[in-house]
């Protein structure tokens, strides 16, 4: 095992200390608009899942990280709240696809707009210590 350097210690928490920092702005920035880190986090997996605009409970629960019935019980809210709805697959009547509403999608432009923004103003730190920590110098 090859020994870690001094430099890439500080490297590596200095990395992690600016993603907690942007973790720490977007979980402001969605409590900001009235909604929890897990809702800005579940509509976000639900508009960015790839090649469609819709997503099982099953695959929310994998992007997400949470027990299928953690994410059942998010849905709920996120329904309740008007930020999504359910629709049954036409192919599998067990399956049920989960999208968001007009009210979901535009609070989520607000906060990809607001992150975009932000992730642009710590971007080239955020690079230099990639780089810092992608080389085996």
């Amino acid at each position: 095992m090859a020994s870690v350097k001094q430099s890439e210690y500080e490297a590596l928490a200095a990395f992690r200390y600016s993603l907690r920092q942007f973790l720490r702005f977007s979980e402001e920035a969605a409590q900001s608009i009235g909604l929890t880190p897990h809702q800005h986090q579940a509509l976000l997996a639900i508009k960015g899942f790839p090649g469609r605009q819709r997503i099982t409970i099953g695959e929310l629960a994998e992007r997400l990280q949470i027990k299928h019935h953690s994410a059942v019980e998010l849905v709920n809210r996120l329904v309740a709240d008007g930020l999504v709805i359910r629709e049954d697959s036409e192919k599998d009547h067990r399956q049920v696809f989960v999208l968001l509403t007009e009210r979901g999608t535009n609070l989520l432009e607000q906060l990809a707009a607001t992150h975009k923004q932000e992730l642009r103003r710590i971007g080239p730190q955020l690079n230099q210590l990639l780089e810092l920590l992608s080389n085996d110098k």
